[in-house]
């Protein structure tokens, strides 16, 4: 059994993501970050997943300021990211040199430790990040994603770790990104996992079954090190356990965190009066136990975001119909884990479907692609019926996806031209060139009407 459990804290990044929309704003952040850097985590997670494309797209922030700004805030504190592999922050795959660079400047702003992960468990399109991760001097989690289906046994994840750990990864992370992980299935993989690798063990996952609390003792029980939790004010629901709860679960024990209960109760004391800003992204959804992400698998941070979406169109009201939709085309699909991307192109897919009335009638283009084999090698068969629809007589590629893209750096470079004004920038530009286009855009009228201000101050 593993003695002290270490913790790693959410609330800068998964927790917020899951319960409110990935909405938190950097200025609501800062006020709390020498207090959180004091409580002796392992490591925050402050960056990566959706928080990239949000802080652009709707909070008009630089995503690479707010590392800093945090960094400069927190100097003792190992901060961790959730990078896609060859996905990167963004939902199609890049190619190399993004991707390579994208890692190296990432560890210089104050990434300590990236937790990579493919949506296909596809090893090759994680090959390329953990190479550059590495490279960096930097901890990396090579990343096993769990969910059940007919193609995943406790065999498959094993031998998912086991490529993972031949590649180098100094870390193994069990990512349970929908809450599906059941105490006895959590001991079965990890107990399987540690008697043959000797790396330390991760465990993430989500309360949306209720779950995870439970599994988090039984994880432990069969040797798991560290394991992801939120404060409680952000926790609970699609996000992570509470990490008081699981402090105060542990203490006196062998395998107590050490971690303060009065110094988190102040910082708890903090996010619920923060939390209240974001009323409007709530969802009672995001907030109960729903055994029914058993059937749809949908993670947690692509529910609160699809409750959003819906809301936006006013078709809330066709959420559990979306939901009750998503495995029939993710057994279409061949049983794809649903996690970014793919749990975006399994539920917008779904949601065509309800909204048309009819399946298939509108294939989306993700899906198609996806088909194609441009996001990996599917878990399981695509449906002959889905490759009849999308490949009539053409066949999926059977090679790594980013072997069939060119270098680009450079071309971002030259597209972004006067827009950019840092290599920070123009990796922006290549991952999300319109969103950027237009961030950027309002940057430099910020900055220009700042000038005007302080020129006419003097």
């Amino acid at each position: 059994m593993a003695g002290k459990i270490e913790i790693m804290e959410t609330v800068l990044r998964d927790a917020h993501q899951c319960l409110v929309a990935t909405r938190m704003r950097t200025e609501d952040m800062l006020p709390i970050a020498a207090e959180l850097d004091d409580i002796g985590y392992w490591s925050a997670e402050t960056w990566g997943g959706a928080t990239f494309d949000a802080t652009l797209r709707y909070l008009k922030e630089d995503p690479w300021e707010r590392l800093r700004k945090l960094r400069a805030a927190m100097p003792k504190t190992r901060f961790q990211m959730l990078l896609r592999g060859q996905n990167v922050v963004g939902y199609r795959n890049y190619p190399d040199d993004v991707v390579q660079a994208f890692v190296q400047r990432a560890a210089v702003n104050g990434i300590d430790v990236f937790r990579i992960f493919d949506a296909m468990n596809d090893i090759r399109n994680m090959k390329t990040a953990i190479e550059a991760a590495l490279k960096t001097g930097k901890l990396v989690e090579g990343t096993v994603c769990y969910t059940i289906s007919p193609v995943h046994s406790v065999e498959y994840f094993l031998r998912v770790a086991e490529k993972l750990a031949d590649m180098g990864v100094q870390l193994i992370c069990l990512k349970d990104m929908a809450g599906m992980l059941a105490p006895y299935a959590a001991y079965d993989i990890i107990k399987k996992i540690k008697s043959r690798i000797t790396l330390p063990l991760h465990l993430h996952s989500h309360c949306t079954a209720g779950l995870a609390p439970m599994t988090y003792m039984m994880a432990i029980e069969a040797g798991a090190d560290i394991l992801d939790t939120a404060i409680a004010p952000f926790s609970q629901g699609t996000s992570q356990p509470a990490t008081e709860q699981v402090v105060a679960a542990l203490k006196g024990t062998p395998h107590d965190t050490g971690l303060d209960l009065g110094k988190l109760s102040k910082i708890a004391d903090y996010f619920y009066r923060i939390r209240r800003n974001y009323a409007e992204f709530e969802s009672p959804v995001n907030n109960q136990i729903k055994t029914d992400v058993l059937t749809s698998q949908i993670p947690g941070g692509m529910l609160s975001n699809l409750v959003a979406q819906l809301r936006q169109q006013k078709a809330e009201d066709k959420l559990d119909a979306v939901l009750a939709e998503m495995p029939h085309v993710r057994a279409d699909l061949g049983y794809p884990p649903l996690v970014t991307p793919t749990s975006q192109i399994v539920g917008s897919q779904a949601a065509l479907n309800v909204m048309t009335g009819k399946r298939y009638s509108v294939i989306a283009m993700e899906t198609r692609n996806y088909v194609m084999g441009l996001y990996g090698e599917p878990p399981g068969p695509v449906s002959d019926e889905m490759k009849k629809m999308v490949l009539g007589k053409k066949e999926p590629i059977t090679c790594r996806p980013a072997d069939l893209l060119r270098p680009g750096l450079q071309q971002a470079r030259k597209d972004a031209g006067s827009l950019v004004t840092s290599d920070e920038d123009v990796l922006t530009y290549a991952l999300f060139p319109e969103i950027a286009r237009d961030y950027f855009a309002l940057r430099a009228g910020r900055m220009k009407t700042t000038g005007a201000r302080q020129q006419a101050a003097r």
